[in-house]
Formats: structure tokens, C-alpha cells, sequence
């Protein structure tokens, strides 16, 4: 069986920047790798057309076509063209697209199915951010939505709520992200554990970050010794126009709390395992998100986390076994259940092998590579049938 995915970003550095649908898409990529399937995934928008592989997966950089006003749909279509031409020599099966902002919209390939994976569209997030989406990237969304041959969605509110927002009544295969849990193995040798809260991932609005000052300000009024750690991006708010997320938290900060808080910036991924290893808990009280990696990682790593309560997350924790959910506005909940933790290391270990035990049991590589597979062999078959 070949797979290709095709996508706006990967995480490899010759491909550009890339957020979380890259790196879905890479952990899902190496799974069926090591289940024998060979995988390529088709990255447009780049500087170059290349192919070049990346440790067993076959990387197809696309250059977009530029020509004003028609530059969209010139891309699909090269797109399309380079879809069939790999269909026709047998070097893919099927074809995988996120939702983000609707690249297939105008994408029929001859035979070649194509299946769309709910990772959050631009309408959705907008939707959950409380703010206007462009009426362009709403229609090449749902007309996307609408032509696939099948459609996955990594959680269950994500497909409910893509149903909602664009006046749908389709049906989504659900299967979750996964992650390697045998890379994210707690070391016993570490022993710089510190009284920390840590944050890592993009600072930017729709991730609960101008609310995050204003819990810690709660927490550190019964914890003037705890720190808290922020990792990631520095994003501008799409909604004040401010350039800087950060600087609008630092003046939310507290004059107490904001002597505690140490912002590294964008730092190595092993670097980032290091400060997950080493922090009491990590929180996470975003309001936009469709089944989120880092949760996972953190989570895989024994340290009990808490986060938002919105949804998805429902479907990723127990509440009180293996994390604990609070609304992001209610600040003083969030802060209590922080304040609990904190306060008592029996129960942030049992939460936190409970966590482990979550990931290993429903969102690990082994079991979610096989569930993608047989998803892959029931379109496939099905679309050969409808064709012969």
C-alpha cells in the first residue's frame, strides 16, 4: 500500500516553518513506515519543486504557481496533475489532505481518492477564537469537505462542530493523533526536577496565553516560590493587531508573579522533553484546538497536566485520573487545580503514571498505526470496486 499525504507544511528543514498538522502528519508518516507502507508527502507552497527522503519518507517539495488573481487555482490544478501522473505510475494508492483552508477544493484527481482529515480548519478555529473567517477560506472548505471520497477527523467534537459551522450532516471516521510513547520515556537518571509549571507551544490568543498571567497570578499567592516556564513562538494577536503575544502577557503579570516567569522562546525539541521531565506539571488552557500533540507528549512523559476543558479534551482525559480540565475564564478553578498538584506530590505521580498508561493504551503508534491502515484498506478497495 502507498499513502501520500499533501500538505502546507512538514517539520524538516529544508521544507519551512511547521506547526502541528506537520507534525501529525510526520508521527502518523512514521508509523505506517514501520508497518511496511511506503509513504510520501506532497508539501506545496515551497520556494522549489524537489523530491528528496527523509529517513524512508519520500518528500515531494511543490512550488506554487503565481499568477495574479489565478494563482490558486493554477496550483491545484498543477497539484492535480502531479496527483494523476503519480496514480498512473503506481507510486500511490490514495491521497490524504487536511482541512486547513481547503487545498482540494478544486482537486479531482482521475481515480486517485482523495480523504480529508479534520485537524481544525481555518473556519473552525475562527469559530472557537470568536472572530470573522474569510468567506474565501469558508468556501474552499466546505466545497473541499464536500468532494472528498471520505473523511477522518482526529476527534469527535472537531467533526460535530466542522458538521455545525459549515451546515453539513457528514459522517467522520474518528482516529485520534498519535505519538511515539518510546520517545517520550521518562529518564530515571534525570534528577533536575524543580517546583515549575511549564507551558510550551505557540504564545498566541486562541492557546488560553492572555489567560494564563492571570491564573498564575492566583497561583503564586499561595506558591511565591514557584516558577513558571514558557516555550514557543512568540505569534501577534490577530485580534489587537499587536505584534507580540508575549508583551501583552507581561503586562498582565502580576508585580509578584512576573519575577517568576522565564520565557525561552523557540528552543530544540529534546530541549523541550528536558523541561517536561523536569517540571512539577504542565498547563495548557487553550480554547482552540482539535486533538493537540503536546498534550500527549507531556502526558506520555508522567507529568500530569492541566488544561482546558473545551471539547476535545474530554476525549483525551479522564477527568481527576489522568489530568484535570478547567475552563480557561474560570481562573480560579484553573488556579486550584494547579494549587492541588503543587501541594501534593503522591497524587501529581499517580495522575501522571495514570497519564502514561492513557497514551500507551489509546494514542500510541502501535495501536493508532493499525487503526489508520485498516481505515486505508476499506477506502481503497472500496474505490477500486466503484471504478471496476
Amino acid at each position: 500500500m502507498k499513502i501520500a499525504f499533501l500538505t502546507p507544511e512538514y517539520p524538516h528543514s529544508l521544507t519551512g516553518n511547521s506547526g502541528g498538522i506537520g507534525t501529525s502528519i510526520k508521527n502518523l508518516a512514521t508509523g505506517l513506515l514501520q508497518k511496511g507502507i511506503v509513504v510520501r508527502v506532497l508539501v506545496y507552497g515551497q520556494k522549489e519543486d524537489a523530491i528528496f527522503d527523509d529517513n524512508g519518507i519520500i518528500i515531494q517539495q511543490i512550488k506554487n504557481i503565481k499568477f495574479k488573481g489565478l494563482s490558486w487555482f493554477l496550483t491545484r490544478k498543477k497539484i492535480e496533475r502531479i496527483i494523476n501522473q503519480l496514480y498512473f505510475n503506481k507510486k500511490i494508492d490514495l491521497i490524504e489532505a487536511p482541512d486547513w483552508t481547503g487545498i482540494t477544493s478544486f482537486i479531482k484527481p482521475d481515480k486517485c481518492p482523495i480523504i480529508i482529515r479534520l485537524h481544525g480548519s481555518d473556519t473552525y478555529f475562527c469559530h472557537l477564537d470568536n472572530r470573522p473567517v474569510k468567506w474565501v477560506n469558508k468556501f474552499h472548505e466546505k466545497r473541499a469537505l464536500t468532494k472528498a471520497d471520505s473523511l477522518l477527523s482526529v476527534s469527535q467534537f472537531t467533526a460535530d462542530l466542522t458538521n455545525i459551522i459549515f451546515d453539513l450532516n457528514k459522517t467522520f471516521t474518528i482516529v485520534p493523533n498519535l505519538i511515539d510513547a518510546s520517545l517520550f520515556e521518562i529518564d530515571t537518571n534525570y534528577n533536575q526536577k524543580e517546583k515549575s509549571i511549564l507551558y510550551f507551544g505557540s504564545l498566541i490568543r486562541k492557546k488560553g496565553l492572555l489567560e494564563l498571567p492571570l491564573i498564575f497570578n492566583k497561583v503564586i499567592e499561595n506558591n511565591p516560590e514557584i516558577k513558571l516556564i514558557l516555550i514557543g513562538k512568540d505569534v501577534s494577536d490577530i485580534i489587537s493587531g499587536n505584534s507580540s503575544t508575549w508583551k501583552m502577557m507581561q503586562k498582565l503579570f502580576s508585580d509578584k508573579a512576573i519575577g517568576n516567569v522565564t520565557y525561552l522562546g523557540s528552543i530544540p525539541h529534546v530541549k523541550i522533553k528536558e523541561k517536561i521531565q523536569s517540571a512539577t506539571l504542565c498547563v495548557f488552557p487553550s480554547f482552540a484546538e482539535a486533538f493537540p500533540v503536546s498534550w500527549l507528549e507531556a502526558m506520555a512523559m508522567e507529568i500530569p497536566i492541566v488544561a482546558s476543558n473545551v471539547g476535545w479534551a474530554k476525549e483525551m482525559i479522564d477527568e481527576g485520573d489522568n489530568g484535570f480540565l478547567a475552563h480557561p475564564t474560570d481562573h480560579d478553578t484553573f488556579s486550584k487545580r494547579i494549587t492541588t498538584l503543587l501541594n501534593n506530590e503522591e497524587l501529581c505521580l499517580k495522575v501522571g503514571k495514570s497519564a502514561r498508561e492513557k497514551v500507551e493504551k489509546s494514542f500510541d503508534i502501535k495501536v493508532l498505526a493499525k487503526q489508520n491502515i485498516e481505515f486505508y484498506k476499506l477506502i481503497i478497495a472500496k474505490f477500486d470496486n466503484s471504478i471496476s
